[in-house]
This record gives C-alpha cells, structure tokens and sequence, in this order.
C-alpha cells in the first residue's frame, strides 16, 4: 500500500511521508494541537502481525474515528494508545506512541499512570458488578488515593450530569449498577473514564450492543465531550463516523490506508481501497 504523497481538498489537507501523517484544515491549525500521535507502531498476537508500522496524529478536542473491516487491527491499535495491548498473553507492541511530546513506551512510564490520561470505553458496557452506581464512578478516584467523602461526592455528580445519566439515578446511587439499561451502563462507564480526568478517552465500537436510541444519545453525548477531550473511536458503523468525527483513518490488513478530515474521506477519497470500503464494495 502506498504511504506517500500529499492531497488538498476544500475541507483541509493531507499529507504522509514515510507513513508519518499530517493534516492541515482551513481555519483550524490541528498540527498545532497533536495530543497524541503514534510513530512506526507494530503490534504483534504471538507471531502474527496485526498492525504495520502505523503512524497518526490526533488532535485536541476532536473526535478521530478508526474505521476497517473486521480483523484490520483498528481495536488492537487503539488498545496500543493506552498500553492496554500488553496485558494480553502473547501481545506485544514496538513502535512510539507519544502523549503531550513524551512517549507512553518509555522505559520509565507506568502503564497506570498513561490510563489516568488516555482513558478507555469498551465495546459491551462493564459496570464492576459488585459495585453500586455511585461506586463504579468513583473507584479509580479510591484507587487513585482520593480519600475525602466530599470530593468523592462532588466527582461522581458532576461526570453523572456530563454523560446525561445523573437525573436518572440521583436518586438510586445505592443500586446495582448493572440494574441500569444498557444505554444507561454505557454512559455509566463513561463517567468512571470522564472521573479520571483524563485528557483522551479510547471507545472500541462503544455503541454496537445499543440500540438506536441509545446510539444517538451516546453520539450526542461525544459531541459534547469533545469541548473538554479528545476522543479516539473505533467504529463499523460508517453514518456514524460520517455523523460525530473530526478526522478519520481507514486501517486495512493492519496498514493505515488512508487518513484525513472526515468530509474529505467520505466524499472524496484518494484511495480505491477506501471509497470501495465506504461505499460497500467490501468489508
């Protein structure tokens, strides 16, 4: 696949040399606001070889979305941004992912402390089972350290009213928190990230167990968050890239394919490979 070369388009533009990608739109220098950019990124399930030497940059207070067929290597990518990919037996990753300019990968960097900054929502919702609504917000504060009851207390309202959920449960904290909807779980799950305060938050395809009225208001809700975080989302669901994201990137076999602003990859894409994906033609 080709890395090389370099587009402009009305919505912004592109360019990549040796794999290493930039954009530029008109109006908004995004290359000036990189919040976290991998570099050469390889991972590896024991010796098969699922994302190739990927190079991207994502932007401060965007929504980049990662979108592929099954088995591209877009979750295990994404997973790689938060060193999540080495608690996997066998898993490995080579490569540089830097956070703010410092990379994740250093020999010096607690894979914790990255996952206080660069937060993670999955797939199917996963409240901690054992834990009340109130609890499943506030357990990376305890875990953090945070002691005081008021402080704990002020956190958990205020991440319930970001994610739309804190009318809905202000008066049942106690209860399970699997008690809630799934939709409601989801937006849970997203609190216990948003109490971190982190500065980026990964979604691996966080609304494909949803149905379509949650779908829409976690997407509402991702519009929204992106006034205070940058959030990377791996999707299969196109409209929905087309709908919330800033910029997109399109992985293949593990090879970054094709990446810039959203408007361009949707409607005037540069590479075969990419508008066969978008329009149907395969994956």
């Amino acid at each position: 696949m080709e890395h090389n070369g370099s587009y402009s388009g009305h919505n912004g533009s592109y360019s990549s040399h040796n794999g290493h990608v930039s954009l530029v739109g008109h109006g908004d220098n995004f290359e000036s606001q990189t919040i976290l950019e991998s570099k050469d990124l390889d991972a590896w399930f024991g010796s098969h070889h699922v994302v190739k030497s990927v190079s991207l940059h994502f932007f401060s207070r965007t929504v980049s979305a990662i979108i592929g067929p099954s088995g591209c290597g877009k979750s295990t990518f994404l997973r790689c941004l938060n060193r999540m990919h080495e608690e996997i037996p066998g898993a490995r990753a080579k490569g540089v992912v830097n956070f703010q300019g410092k990379n994740i990968y250093d020999m010096f960097s607690e894979p914790a402390n990255v996952r206080r900054h660069i937060g993670m929502v999955f797939q199917k919702p996963n409240p901690f089972p054992a834990m009340s609504i109130f609890e499943n917000v506030i357990i990376g504060l305890k875990l953090a350290g945070v002691k005081k009851g008021y402080v704990l207390n002020d956190i958990a309202e205020a991440c319930l009213k970001q994610v739309g959920l804190w009318d809905e449960v202000k008066d049942k904290l106690s209860a399970p928190g699997l008690s809630l909807s799934g939709g409601q779980q989801q937006r849970l799950c997203i609190a216990r990230a948003l109490a971190m305060a982190p500065e980026v938050i990964l979604m691996d395809e966080p609304t494909s167990a949803l149905d379509p009225i949650s779908t829409a208001r976690i997407e509402e809700l991702l519009v929204e968050l992106k006034k205070t975080v940058s959030i990377v989302i791996v999707t299969h669901n196109m409209q929905q890239a087309a709908r919330i994201s800033d910029t997109t990137a399109f992985l293949l076999s593990g090879d970054l394919v094709e990446f810039g602003r959203t408007g361009e990859i949707f409607t005037n894409p540069r590479k075969s490979e990419t508008e066969r994906y978008i329009t149907g033609r395969f994956g």
